[in-house]
C-alpha cells in the first residue's frame, strides 16, 4: 500500500474503529468499470476512496453511547444519525482535505442511490458481493433474485455504511484488493441467496460462513422493527406519538423526542456495558 494511502488510513481507521467500524481502500475507476455511466462517480478514477462498514460492535461502541449523548436530533432512523455522526468525524479529523462523504441510504432527486454499496464493498475487498451471476445454471427461471455481501469474518453479519472520497488525491498504483470468496460452491451459493431472498427474516443466510461475531439478541430486536417504531423501543418516544411533519430542509419523517417513560428499561438499551450475549449458533 502506497505510503499517502497507509497514513490516511491510519487516520481514518483511528476516528472509526474504536466504534466498531471498519475501512477498506479503493479506487473511483474499479467501482466506475463495473457500473453504466449513470452510476458513475463523477471523479477521476484514480481518485482514492474509502469504503466503511460496521461489524456487530458498532451497536454497542457507537450507537449506544450516540443515543446516551446530546447528538441524537429529529431523525427517524438513530442508526444512521449515528453513523453521519461517525463519518462527519473522519472530516473533521482531515481538516486540511476536501472530502466527500456519501452514507449508504443517500439518493439523488430521482431516488437514484448516489452509491451502490454493495458493489464498493466488492471492489475495496471488503466483502464478496454475491449475485445471480455467480451461479452455474441457476434455478430460479424468471424469478427476481438480489444478490447480496458475505464478509470473510462476519458472514451477513455486517452492513455497509459509506463512502469517504477524497477529490484531488489520486493513487494510480494502488493494487487492487481481490475480496475473499468465502461462498466457493454453487450449492452453497444458490443457499445463500435464496435464504437472502426468500427467508431473510430469519436471519440464517448471515451464517453462510461461521462468524467471528453475531449481531445480540439486542441488535437483532432493534433491527426487526419496524423503523417507525425503535424511538419507541428504546423508550425515546411513545408508541402512540405521532410524528411530526418534516421538515422541507430535511426530508426525513420526525419524531418528537422525550425522555424515557421507563428508566431501568431504557438504561439496559442505553448503557454500552449491557448487551446480551451473542445469539447462539444454529
Amino acid at each position: 500500500m502506497e505510503p499517502k494511502v497507509a497514513e490516511l488510513k491510519q487516520k481514518i481507521e483511528d476516528t472509526l474503529c474504536p466504534f466498531g467500524f471498519e475501512v477498506y481502500p479503493f479506487q473511483v475507476a474499479w467501482y466506475n468499470e463495473l457500473l453504466p455511466p449513470a452510476f458513475h462517480l463523477l471523479l477521476p478514477g484514480p481518485t482514492l476512496a474509502f469504503l466503511v462498514l460496521s461489524t456487530p460492535a458498532m451497536f454497542d461502541q457507537a450507537l449506544k453511547p450516540f443515543l446516551q449523548s446530546c447528538h441524537l436530533r429529529m431523525l427517524t432512523d438513530p442508526v444512521d444519525q449515528c453513523v453521519a455522526y461517525h463519518l462527519g468525524r473522519v472530516r473533521e479529523s482531515l481538516p486540511e482535505l476536501q472530502i466527500e462523504v456519501i452514507a449508504d441510504y443517500e439518493v439523488h432527486p430521482n431516488r437514484r442511490p448516489k452509491i451502490l454499496a454493495q458493489t464498493a464493498a466488492h471492489v475495496a475487498g471488503a466483502a464478496y458481493y454475491y449475485q445471480r451471476q455467480d451461479v452455474e445454471a441457476d434455478p430460479w427461471g424468471n424469478q427476481h433474485i438480489s444478490g447480496v455481501c458475505i464478509h470473510p469474518r462476519f458472514g451477513g453479519w455486517f452492513a455497509i455504511r459509506g463512502v469517504v472520497l477524497l477529490p484531488g488525491i489520486e493513487v494510480p498504483d494502488l493494487p487492487p484488493r481481490k475480496p475473499h470468496d468465502c461462498v466457493p460452491t454453487r450449492a452453497a451459493r444458490i443457499a445463500l441467496l435464496e435464504g437472502f431472498n426468500f427467508h431473510w427474516r430469519d436471519w440464517t443466510y448471515r451464517d453462510a460462513v461461521t462468524p467471528q461475531e453475531r449481531y445480540s439478541e439486542e441488535q437483532k430486536a432493534y433491527f426487526s422493527t419496524p423503523p417507525a417504531q425503535r424511538l419507541a423501543l428504546l423508550g425515546l418516544v411513545q408508541p402512540s406519538e405521532k410524528p411530526s411533519s418534516p421538515s422541507p430542509d430535511f426530508p426525513f419523517t420526525t419524531h418528537t423526542l422525550k425522555k424515557p417513560g421507563n428508566p431501568s428499561r431504557a438504561r439496559s438499551w442505553l448503557s454500552p456495558r449491557v448487551s446480551p450475549p451473542a445469539s447462539p449458533g444454529p
